[in-house]
């Protein structure tokens, strides 16, 4: 009696033993029929076919060939700037030149309010990219006028970035790259501008963080200026990388000019529409688009084709 229940539970120990551990020609059963067929066998899911397989891969491949082409047309522009010798990669910032370029009324003749807005190129392989903007005023009857500007290592050990001050040229070179006029106020219309500017330079939200690229830099303090002071009727350059950067949690703005509304990611990804600005496509920070109001197709690194006379 004791036998004839035993035997059985011992026939049944020995079956589980041969279920849970299959023999290597019962997997190969399963597996060669598979590749044999030309289907892709994984446990647990629905095969997919060769056919399917060779369809994935051909878009992948496609996706990876777009992504390719559009870094290409992004960077083409500052590899153009290089090859022309645009941008000079040799020079020496501590001798580079810092010479007033005649942009600026003399305050000594010219004694109504002055608001302009000047950019030049980066120093270095950086102008390839963007230009450095800033803001030089001068009050009715000055004799000096003052630069509103940000500067990279002024945040260094939690300084302010921030720069006020008038012992430079308001027109003067940005480390041997000549400025461009971007913006041009004078009389009553500056004096609108200089009741603001003080207040609209404190209320800067990024006073001891600086960073290149996205931002926040110099473009976006100008831009920031723009912003809080619409009758300033500032547009920037498109090569001003980091005037679409945005504080932390913000993703929607008016534009510098307050003609228009832009969207962006921390100034890596984003677009914007207005009046003055036209559309542009902010693609990591590298922005292209075009204007109709003036116009002209933004291009990375170049900026505006045609420029502005």
């Amino acid at each position: 009696m004791w036998r004839s229940c035993e035997a059985p539970r011992l026939s049944w120990g020995f079956a589980l033993m041969h279920l849970e551990r299959p023999r290597k020609r019962d997997v190969d059963s399963v597996l060669l029929p598979d590749l044999l067929s030309g289907t892709m066998y994984t446990p647990g899911r629905v095969p997919l076919s060769m056919a399917e397989f060779t369809t994935i891969t051909i878009a992948s491949a496609r996706m990876a060939g777009w992504l390719i082409l559009l870094v290409v047309l992004l960077l083409s522009g500052p590899l153009l700037m290089l090859a022309l010798g645009r941008v000079p990669l040799h020079g020496d910032w501590r001798t580079a030149t810092h010479r007033s370029m005649g942009l600026a009324p003399d305050p000594v003749t010219h004694r109504k309010a002055v608001v302009q807005v000047y950019a030049s190129r980066a120093f270095g392989w950086r102008g390839a990219f963007a230009v450095h903007s800033w803001l030089a005023a001068k009050r009715p009857n000055a004799d000096r006028y003052t630069r509103y500007e940000v500067i990279g290592w002024y945040a260094r050990g939690g300084g302010s970035s921030v720069s006020i001050s008038d012992s430079s040229a308001p027109d003067a070179e940005w480390y041997g790259a000549a400025p461009s006029l971007i913006r041009d106020l004078r009389g009553a219309d500056a004096e609108t501008v200089l009741a603001k500017l003080p207040q609209a330079a404190a209320d800067y939200p990024h006073p001891t963080s600086y960073r290149v690229w996205p931002g926040p830099n110099s473009n976006t303090f100008i831009a920031h200026l723009g912003r809080e002071i619409p009758e300033l009727g500032l547009t920037l350059p498109p090569t001003a990388i980091g005037k679409d950067y945005l504080p932390v949690g913000q993703i929607l703005a008016r534009t510098p000019s307050g003609t228009g509304l832009q969207l962006s990611l921390s100034g890596i990804l984003g677009v914007t529409v207005g009046r003055d600005e036209g559309l542009e496509l902010n693609l990591l920070g590298l922005v292209t688009g075009f204007d109709l109001r003036h116009p002209a197709i933004k291009v990375p690194g170049i900026g505006r084709v045609p420029g502005d006379s």
